[in-house]
């Protein structure tokens, strides 16, 4: 299945009972004017308020290396390694993808496996992280509220890995 160049989540929200709403997400990886570019791994997750992975929604490496070694480089990506990387398996199913060039990117996630129709309400932050062999590590949050009331937007910048970041809820 390919996936197109920017990233839409459809994820259902509480609101009373369990109602659905659409979380769309871009996300941007710059070219960078460098002698070595390598495509960046990139790691997503939506984050509680107290810094806990409440859903890993994706990691983005490089799957087709032979004997699996792209995932020796996932570690790269510390923030996402250190709160739920260790101890996952890899590759993980409908989680686990290819690297993307760079560009605007989305991609699509169905509830079901996301979990999050089955978080209470209260603050969390969508989390997107980067890591370039050759180059640097950044890492983006972008905060949202659930349940969501009307229509939500939010944005955050990265300097570097990343450039914009953003989310609508409806």
């Amino acid at each position: 299945m390919k996936l197109s160049p920017s990233l839409a989540l459809t994820l259902p929200l509480i609101s009373g009972g369990a109602v659905a709403a659409d979380l769309s997400v871009k996300f941007e990886l710059p070219q960078l004017n460098v002698a070595e570019y390598h495509k960046p791994y990139v790691a997503m997750w939506i984050e509680k308020a107290d810094g806990a992975v409440a859903s890993t929604l994706a990691v983005l490496y490089d799957v087709k290396k032979k004997d699996n070694a792209g995932e020796k480089w996932v570690k790269d990506m510390r923030t996402w390694w250190r709160k739920a990387g260790r101890e996952a398996q890899l590759p993980i199913d409908g989680v686990s993808g290819a690297t993307r060039a760079a560009g605007t990117h989305t991609m699509s996630f169905g509830p079901a496996r996301t979990g999050i129709d089955k978080l209470p309400a209260g603050d969390y932050k969508l989390v997107v992280e980067a890591a370039r062999e050759a180059g640097g590590r950044e890492l983006v949050r972008v905060p949202f509220t659930l349940p969501a009331k009307g229509k939500v937007a939010a944005t955050a910048n990265g300097k570097e890995e990343l450039g914009a970041v953003s989310l609508n809820i409806q």
